[in-house]
């Protein structure tokens, strides 16, 4: 591939490893809101869509997004800048210089209700601000006419910078009963498989120069658990590996997820059917474990 590709969000935790995905893959520019040559910040959607027109990429993958779920709740303005305006922003763009826009989006645009693995043709319903301003930039690609894949993924998680299992393995150390909700359901899945099927998806694309590819895919790890399931998995785990480690809990109790309130409300499904990327692009997903004990082998 003799290309072009703009990264928006380098630091975050898909941008850190989309730098080591798509690096082979072309001419890479990797920016995040610091960056000052180009501007790569969300909360300027016209400086971005000009950083768009001045370097003329192949393939623009924006991996930047405002994530904090409960604070999105209490400064909407900002999460709809960010979430919705900006994507649009750089679909506009992509449209004007042929670019193929990646994006990724969340479980979030679900309204959780049910037990099946929803499709990407299936009805949204977001519950809280910050799946509203996701599932509106999802659309506002989609109506931009730029080529796109938005990729909807669930329980992301990465070896770099705090997540759920990290918190975990730290409270397993310090107390002897953890309580965790167990009626949420999804699919932990690693940054780095969401960067590696991204590449993937970008050779197909770029070998086949097929238009038919553009459109909304899921992207999970396979499997599901819930966070209780998730929890069990990774103190197991470690005990297993790191026997030397000091682990006081020695119960971890299932609570349904109003024993927690937080300002947004996440949904309780969050199943995602993924058959579609895995046909169209020729993939195999991996169990959910798997990923997590890699990242355990890590950090332990």
């Amino acid at each position: 591939m003799n290309t072009k590709i703009l990264l928006i969000g380098k630091n975050g935790q898909v941008g850190w490893e989309l730098q080591r995905s798509l690096s082979p893959l072309g001419e890479l520019l990797a920016l995040n809101r610091h960056s000052t040559a180009y501007c790569g910040d969300l909360s300027q959607p016209e400086q971005l869509a000009q950083t768009v027109l001045a370097y003329k990429p192949d393939y623009i993958v924006n991996a930047a997004a405002h994530t904090a779920v409960d604070k999105a709740e209490s400064e909407p303005e900002l999460a709809r800048c960010l979430n919705t305006d900006a994507p649009s922003a750089l679909a506009k763009a992509a449209a004007q210089v042929g670019a193929w826009l990646v994006h990724y989006s969340t479980d979030y645009v679900f309204d959780g209700r049910g037990s099946h693995a929803r499709l990407e043709c299936e009805g949204t319903g977001p519950l809280s601000v910050y799946g509203r301003t996701k599932l509106d930039g999802e659309l506002a690609i989609a109506a931009s006419g730029c080529k796109h894949l938005i990729f909807r993924t669930s329980w992301v998680y990465a070896t770099r910078g705090g997540n759920f299992a990290k918190t975990m393995l730290r409270l397993a150390q310090e107390r002897d009963k953890l309580t965790v909700i167990d009626d949420q359901h999804g699919a932990p899945t690693g940054a780095d498989l969401i960067a590696d099927v991204t590449a993937h998806a970008l050779r197909q694309v770029h070998a086949l120069q097929n238009v038919a590819l553009s459109g909304l895919y899921h992207l999970v790890a396979s499997g599901e658990t819930s966070w209780h399931g998730y929890a069990s998995h990774v103190i197991k785990e470690a005990k297993r590996t790191s026997p030397e480690r000091t682990w006081r809990a020695t119960e971890i109790a299932p609570v349904p997820a109003s024993a927690f309130p937080t300002p947004a409300t996440r949904p309780l499904n969050s199943r995602l059917s993924t058959a579609k990327l895995q046909q169209t692009f020729g993939l195999v997903l991996p169990p959910w474990q798997q990923g997590v004990d890699r990242m355990l082998q890590e950090i332990l």
